[in-house]
């Protein structure tokens, strides 16, 4: 029996049984990790409100080589990101994130980067940072980190040089006006939203985040949900949430 012990964040869980849970952790020594957390959902147990989604936390493991899950055995907490859940704004976003990592990555494949860049996004989410900037600076560096960047400087299909008057954005890259047409999946993005991506991506993370983008932060956000659908095969969950939340404040808006 192994154990295993490393700084991670809760990324996901749903109930096993009538007092466990299973747990999904994205862990900076581990990279993916799933584990039943045995009489969590007890009201004396002793994970207490440790495994509420975005807690990060020591986590210690075992893992016993007879199932893909391992025995949680602890989990301190060291930053609980208690603000992320007191908006739904910024509790959107924050679910967007980790629903990229868990889906986009594999169990028990470490990337260093990708738990520092998720690690940087809930704090910022947690602090003044505006949310959806948030979600767009760390997509744009989820990309990088895990190697879909997309290519900006010329059409993925055609190579033609860039730029051209009316890009597109497949799952390589930007496409030109011609290619696009041709590629159902792709979506249309302006030259400056395109320029945007390239700073953004080109900058510091606290650069990054104070970045002046108006209503190209918008489109830039609507782009990288797309690319991120493109990549995992189906729109994210998080997505339908993140509508109801912008419905729900366009309607409160006109009422006042």
């Amino acid at each position: 029996m192994a154990l295993g012990k490393s700084a991670a964040v809760v990324i996901g869980s749903f109930d096993l049984g009538e007092s466990d849970r299973v747990v999904t952790f994205y862990s900076r020594e581990h990279g993916k990790v799933r584990g039943v957390a045995k009489a969590s959902r007890r009201m004396r147990s002793r994970f207490g409100g440790a495994l509420e989604l975005f807690t990060l936390g020591e986590l210690v493991f075992f893992d016993t080589g007879r199932s893909e899950l391992v025995r949680v055995d602890h989990f301190d907490v060291l930053e609980p990101f208690a603000a992320v859940r007191v908006d739904l704004e910024r509790l959107g976003q924050a679910a967007w994130i980790v629903e990229c990592v868990g889906r986009l990555t594999a169990e028990r494949d470490p990337h260093a980067a990708l738990y520092g860049l998720l690690t940087r996004a809930l704090r910022a989410l947690a602090g003044a940072a505006t949310p959806t900037r948030v979600a767009v600076c760390f997509g744009v560096r989820c990309l990088d980190v895990l190697g879909h960047r997309p290519r900006l400087d010329r059409c993925v299909e055609c190579g033609r040089t860039y730029p051209f008057a009316r890009p597109a954005l497949d799952e390589g890259g930007v496409v030109c006006e011609a290619c696009a047409a041709q590629a159902p999946g792709a979506t249309a993005i302006s030259p400056a939203a395109v320029g945007a991506l390239s700073r953004l991506r080109a900058t510091r993370w606290e650069e990054a985040l104070a970045q002046p983008l108006g209503r190209i932060e918008a489109e830039l956000r609507a782009a990288l949900e797309a690319h991120m659908t493109r990549l995992i095969g189906q729109p994210t969950r998080t997505a339908k949430f993140l509508r109801e939340v912008r419905r729900l404040a366009e309607t409160t808006g006109e009422r006042r």
